[in-house]
Formats: structure tokens, sequence, C-alpha cells
């Protein structure tokens, strides 16, 4: 029996009444200082006292062992009482840290890991942001920038725009984004003004834009100004047709949340979100594959060196599927969704050289597309420059996970029980499955699980707050995965 795995009763009440005692403290420190917690990548955003001590327990997965709210809570007291500007701390990583320092008391810790946003930070006004299409991709975006408005103010939803499907479209719009048979119920209160054409989402007013016609939206006769636009339709992926929405007033930047086609840079982030510029007005958030596979290939090709490499993905059905067999325009995808695995192509492998060019060439790809509605897995098949052990790529992509600037983009996983289902609401763009991995001399075969839903729209609204100014400082500091 593994440690911990017997809690007695009067431990588990004592880590009950801790957790009881954090609550009110992650509410005033939020509420007075705009900062948001988490336990190793978990937010502490509306939890309860179980919630606490299951994020808690989950760091044993990254830390090797259970970290107690018995370290987290000093933590937290004490941030409590500095006057710290906006920012995103995780109390994981800051209790860990101050056990392996030499610092005698936490107040000295933190003053020193978090001298950077210790003062008040001046308020700004949030960013709009207009959601173009309401399927999939974009109902849970607009689930992560309603619960992002809560949480940092940096970026809000103003209008979502679509065609009109007959009477009552608004209704059921509203029922969409309420409830979701992947992602389960909304995590708050929906209410729709019909006679206004707007739904009310945790106090969020969303226009509901009914047009045909990108170009000819006015969106400031909406008080909209300087937007940013997300189109999640997949119908224009070249410049010339996302330049539309340009032609609209009080649209000021266009992300597509699909591969984008010519010169439109694709953006994954984490690993090429420096290269926006104030000049780029139209820019891609390349794809959930794209999204999934390219944070890990980096560092493995930065640390060992990449030859080349097939990329085979096992891929969650999507809308574009047949129900059931009947004409489709594209090979084999008119058969039924549900009950085939059905071979496809991707360009994912290829797209990877848009993001990190040293792979230009150097990679082939497919995809079978398997009848699950959510979770894919990015099968990696590495030719290296370098020898390595499976234990030493373990223990580096483990630490990438844990201590890297790519923490958000890469997870880790030891598991032998864990399915496609364990990964449904992942924020990550992939999670390495360890016990999967094959090492042997220069051939590497790694294995990456990503939500192709949840995982890559976190990632589209992490260039969308980048795009605003509007990312939160995350703490304790990262380092490079070179540097590991």
């Amino acid at each position: 029996m593994t440690a911990n795995a017997n809690v007695g009763h009067d431990d588990w009440n004592e880590r009950l009444e801790l957790a009881q005692e954090m609550i009110p403290l992650i509410h005033q420190l939020h509420r007075n200082n705009n900062v948001v917690t988490s336990i190793f990548g978990r937010l502490l955003v509306g939890v309860t006292d179980i919630d606490i001590i299951k994020s808690h327990r989950y760091a044993r997965r990254v830390a090797h062992r259970e970290l107690s709210t018995a370290e987290t809570l000093p933590i937290l007291r004490e941030l409590v009482d500095m006057n710290l500007s906006s920012a995103s701390l995780d109390l994981g990583r800051l209790a860990t840290g101050f056990a392996d320092s030499s610092s005698e008391n936490p107040r000295s810790y933190l003053e020193e890991e978090l001298s950077e946003i210790v003062g008040s930070g001046a308020d700004r006004e949030p960013t709009d942001v207009v959601l173009y299409g309401f399927g999939r991709i974009g109902r849970l975006l607009a689930r992560i920038l309603i619960a992002r408005e809560a949480a940092y103010g940096g970026v809000r939803l103003r209008a979502i725009v679509v065609r009109k499907k007959g009477d009552g479209d608004i209704l059921k719009r509203a029922s969409l984004l309420r409830r979701d048979s992947v992602h389960g119920a909304f995590n708050g209160t929906i209410s729709v003004d019909e006679e206004n054409e707007v739904i009310w989402a945790n106090g969020t007013k969303i226009q509901m834009i009914y047009a045909n016609d990108p170009a000819d939206i006015d969106y400031t006769s909406y008080d909209i100004n300087n937007a940013i636009l997300v189109d999640n339709t997949g119908v224009w992926r070249n410049r010339e047709g996302l330049e539309q929405h340009l032609q609209s007033k009080g649209i000021e930047r266009v992300l597509l949340t699909a591969p984008g086609k010519g010169d439109i840079k694709n953006i994954v982030y984490g690993i090429n979100h420096d290269d926006i510029e104030d000049s780029d007005k139209i820019l891609s958030a390349a794809s959930c594959t794209t999204n999934g596979i390219t944070p890990v290939l980096k560092v493995i090709n930065d640390r060992y060196g990449v030859e080349h490499g097939h990329v085979e993905t096992a891929h969650s059905f999507t809308n574009d599927q047949n129900l059931i067999d009947n004409f489709h325009k594209g090979d084999r995808r008119g058969r039924a969704a549900g009950l085939n695995m059905v071979l496809t192509e991707t360009g994912a492998a290829k797209a990877v050289s848009k993001a990190v060019p040293e792979f230009e060439g150097k990679l082939t790809g497919n995809a079978i597309r398997v009848p699950t509605p959510d979770v894919s897995m990015a099968v990696l098949n590495l030719e290296l420059q370098k020898e390595t052990t499976r234990d030493e790529i373990n223990d580096f992509l483990r630490n990438v996970s844990l201590h890297s600037n790519l923490r958000q983009q890469i997870s880790y996983i030891a598991s032998p029980e864990v399915v496609s289902t364990d990964f449904v609401g992942s924020t990550h763009a992939g999670v390495v499955d360890g016990l999967a991995t094959i090492s042997s001399g220069k051939h590497l075969v790694l294995y990456v699980w990503y939500d192709n839903e949840f995982g890559y729209s976190n990632q589209v609204i992490r260039i969308v707050e980048q795009l605003a100014g509007a990312r939160p400082v995350v703490l304790p500091k990262r380092i490079d995965p070179t540097e590991l």
C-alpha cells in the first residue's frame, strides 16, 4: 500500500479544517489584490474544501509527494498580508520552494520570490473580445473568457456573431452554452434577454449579433471598440478572407482557430508567441494537434536533436464527419464517425515547422479519427541525434512540466490506469504519458494526450490575452527547458 493511502479520520478532519480556513483567504486575496492562486496549475477559483484537498493530493503527480494544507496555509496567510499586484501564484510551488530554501520564515522567502509584484498595480480597462462563430470551440472559448474576466479582468467577451437559424435561435445558443455533453454544465448562471438579443452569463452581457457578411457589422454601435475577433468558423483561412473582419468598425485584430494559409503566422503559445508584432493584424492559433505536439517536440529537439520523425494521431471525431454513412466531399469522412476508425490526413506535422523552423522537412504525419467525442493522442516516433534512455527522457519531461516556462503547455503523468476521459478538461496543450515512453539508443517514441477541445481553447485564450497585453504574471519564476 502506498503512503497516504490510509488516511485516518483525525487526519482527514484536520485537513478539512485547514482547507476551510484557506477558502476565505483565497477569496480575500483575489478580491483585494486580483491575485489568483493554484496548486501546481490547478486553479483555486470557486473551490470547496474538498476541491482544495484534492488539489493538494494531485501534487503527488508532479512533486512525487502529497502536499499538505499545513504547508500551503502559512504561505497563504502571508500573501494576504502582503501588498501584491495582480498575478497568478502557485501555492504548491511556493510551499515546496520554501521547504527547499534556506529561508527561516515564509515572509522573507515570499518577499524575495515575489519582489516584482510587491506594490499596487495600476488598473486597466479590459480589452473587448468578439467570437465569430459559436460551435464546439466557440462555446468553450466563451466559458473560458467569462471565467477569466471574473478571475483577472484583462479581457471581456462582448459579442458573439452567428447566422440566424430560425425562431428561438438565441435560446438554443444559450442552452448549448449552459449544458455540454462532454464538458458538463456551465459553472454559473445563464439568462436570455430575447428582445435585446443578449445572453447574460455570470453577470457578463454578451450581445448576440446575427450577420451573414463579416464586413457589414458596425461593432461600435454596440459600444465595442478596438476588439480582438476570434474567428472559430474555419470558413476563411487565408489573409484575403480574414481581412473582411478588419473592414468592420470596432475590430482591431483577428485570430483564427485553425491553421492559417499563406503568410499568416501560426502561433503556438509558449513556443513562438514572442514572434507576434504590433503590425500583425491577422494571426492563427494553429490546430489542436499542432498545439498538442509542438511544445514536446521543441524541448526534445533542443536537448537531443531530432533527425526526422513521424506523428500519428488517434483523434476524436469532429463535427466535420458524418454521424451515419452519407456523402462527404472528403475521403473516408463520409463514413459513420461513431462506428469507425477513419484514416485521414493531418497537416499538423508539417505545421510544426511554422512555429519551430528547425523542423522543416523533418516530420511526416497521419491521423486516425476514432469513435470518441473528445481527447486525442499523438504518437511521436522520433530518430534523435543523441542517444538517451527511457528514464532520462521521462525525468527531463517531468521536470519541464514542473519547473519550466512551458509548464502550462506540457504536463506529465505516470499512471497505469489513465484513459482518454481522464484528460477531459485538461488546460495543457499536451500531457506526456511517461509509462508509455519507448527509448532505444537514438530511437524515441512518446505518447502525448491532449484535450483537442478544452486544452486547445486554453491555448487560444492565452494568445488573446497576449494580444491584449493582459497575460497575468505567473509566479514563481519559471526557467527555460534548456537549463534543466
